[in-house]
């Protein structure tokens, strides 16, 4: 579905000037020039109507009753639309499928994905109702066992032991907001910092390696990087939860690491691997679908 947005609020914030211009404001400013830091307010994010018409068949006489009030986008209305077009055309044709999933789910994959609505991991990778347990948190983080309760680890507990799924995907993307925000954050902020930059700080260990490795590149060039070198640290992260281990040494459980470039759509894979000889775990097996 394209989106646009209304009024002069149109332009891209990348990841350059989300360094430049303070991280949790220029990330909460993305996508609009009126987005205040601490306001309860945003510009929607429309889509196209023209495009949404072609999209959905909506009728001429639809069309003439919202000119009226064209100001007034009726976000309801469109998604009434699109359920009614899921039931028709996907729901209907494959009633028998969807009642089997009423009952019970037995998916054989989990994805743990970032929340930017850009990077839908079923619409990019095509994953059916029924197929893949997700979870999407800012900048697809999984935190080690000794960090405690989260969502995502919660989610990977019940994936992992009760729908008993036989791979684990870790999804991250280029032009993550959250790891520029983590490449931004002042490390001697801490108790000051916002819920978001606390949350990314998870990831600090990548952006000191990045750092590192990389203080010559120019910053948006580091976020590429570092958006790598989280995906393979929450790879390795999920090793130290005891039930995701010791399947991964009998068979039971494959982990991969992905990595989806918006720009080009190209998807950068890797395998989490076990090295017998000295029982331990390191990354492996990459590959680039082009």
């Amino acid at each position: 579905m394209a989106l646009t947005l209304g009024g002069r609020a149109r332009r891209l914030i990348s990841a350059t000037s989300v360094h430049q211009n303070g991280c949790l404001h220029k990330l909460q400013q993305i996508g609009s020039d009126r987005f205040q830091l601490g306001e309860a307010k945003a510009i929607r994010l429309l889509p196209r109507r023209t495009n949404m018409v072609q999209e959905l068949g909506i009728g001429e006489e639809f069309m003439e009753r919202n000119r009226e009030t064209d100001t007034s986008y009726d976000f309801l209305g469109e998604m009434r639309q699109r359920f009614m077009r899921f039931k028709r055309q996907k729901y209907l044709p494959e009633i028998e499928k969807f009642q089997a999933l009423a009952i019970a789910q037995s998916p054989k994959v989990m994805v743990i994905g970032c929340a930017d609505s850009r990077v839908c991991p079923s619409y990019v990778l095509g994953f059916q109702p029924g197929e893949a347990f997700t979870i999407r948190n800012v900048a697809n983080l999984v935190t080690p066992v000794q960090n405690g309760p989260t969502e995502t680890n919660s989610a990977l507990e019940f994936a992992v032991t009760t729908l008993q799924v036989e791979n684990i995907i870790v999804m991250g993307h280029s032009n993550c907001g959250g790891i520029a925000a983590l490449m931004s954050h002042q490390n001697h902020q801490g108790q000051h910092s916002s819920l978001v930059e606390r949350w990314v700080m998870n990831g600090k260990a990548a952006k000191l390696r990045t750092q590192l490795a990389s203080s010559h590149l120019s910053f948006d060039e580091q976020c590429r990087n570092c958006e790598k070198e989280s995906i393979k640290d929450s790879v390795m992260n999920l090793i130290s939860y005891s039930w995701i281990r010791d399947r991964v040494k009998t068979g039971e459980v494959k982990i991969h690491g992905c990595y989806y470039n918006l720009s080009d759509c190209s998807l950068e894979k890797w395998r989490l691997s076990l090295d017998k000889n000295n029982n331990g775990f390191h990354i492996s097996d990459r590959e680039i679908w082009s």
